[in-house]
């Protein structure tokens, strides 16, 4: 495996960094000094991120429990603090991997900074930092014609992550929405809750539903032999209905227990929400279809 690689892309605002699974795009909004050094930061921060997270892998791969298990790491006590409130249910902290990564990072960026605002993107998992009165505008994935409905985000909403999971995305699936994207407080928890209520979008046995163990896709998979949903054909308008209702009730309960601050869902162009959701553009159920399973990042700041 390569070490870690460091680049500016085309634009020359925004920076990318990839060590192996794990690919941030970061965006700095400030005075010049301050953002040289809060990306200076962040480098050195994700040089030892994936080897720490190696370090306790083993770990990060059992269930989760109500009690946080201690961790060396700050990443992997993210990820475990952002699944033990959910540990009722079938979930490992690498559920949470993706905005946990994101979250630390971007405490590091903005360490001892005066930053407007900024974002660490890892693959659709984001963590935002806001100074007072700044806004972050973001696109979504999944509501129809190029996917142009936004979510605008003040410093004076609570949401500081936003991820989505799906069937579609990069990782596995037990449920079938196309894509699942949750608005919480920190990346890891918006990560661990999209997991968990794309799960529960789902029809047990339906013959349209074609899955597979994730230890045949994947022999280290923390899902060891659960079955994982690899296609979905046809759905009938109640079948939707009634896999976007479950998925609802359980974004409906991590709402009132302020696990969350809000939920989009969407499944064969259907879309179901948690209210209220922070759209700038209409949304209303039905909507487009789904092209991409995850949350495409800030569209402009």
């Amino acid at each position: 495996m390569n070490g870690p690689q460091a680049h500016w892309l085309e634009d020359g605002r925004r920076l990318h960094l990839n060590h192996g699974p794990i690919d941030l795009v970061i965006e700095v909004f400030g005075p010049p000094t301050e953002r040289r050094l809060a990306y200076e930061q962040a480098v050195a921060r994700f040089e030892t991120v994936l080897g720490e997270l190696v370090e306790e892998l083993a770990e990060l791969r059992r269930p989760a429990t109500p009690g946080p298990r201690p961790f060396w790491r700050t990443t992997a006590r993210r990820m475990e603090q952002a699944v033990s409130p959910l540990a009722h249910t079938f979930i490992t902290p690498l559920a949470a991997v993706a905005g946990s990564v994101a979250d630390e990072v971007l405490v590091a960026l903005v360490a001892g900074r005066t930053l407007d605002k900024a974002y660490v993107n890892n693959g659709g998992d984001i963590a935002l930092h806001l100074a007072p009165g700044q806004t972050m505008t973001l696109a979504i994935g999944g509501t129809g014609h190029g996917l142009s409905d936004r979510i605008a985000i003040s410093a004076d909403n609570p949401v500081r992550g936003i991820a989505t999971s799906g069937w579609r995305g990069r990782s596995f699936s037990l449920g079938i929405a196309d894509a699942v994207t949750v608005l919480a407080r920190n990346g890891a928890a918006a990560d661990a809750a999209a997991t968990l209520i794309a799960n529960a979008v789902d029809l047990q046995g339906h013959p349209a539903v074609a899955r597979r163990p994730a230890c045949e896709l994947a022999p280290d998979s923390d899902l060891g032999g659960r079955l994982v949903t690899t296609g979905v054909g046809y759905l009938s308008e109640q079948d939707i209905e009634t896999a976007l209702a479950a998925g609802l009730a359980v974004a409906e309960d991590f709402r009132r227990r302020g696990l969350i601050e809000a939920s989009a869902l969407f499944l064969a162009g259907r879309c179901v929400m948690t209210d209220p959701f922070p759209l700038k553009s209409s949304l209303s159920p039905p909507a487009g279809t789904i092209d991409q399973s995850f949350a495409r990042g800030p569209a402009h700041a």
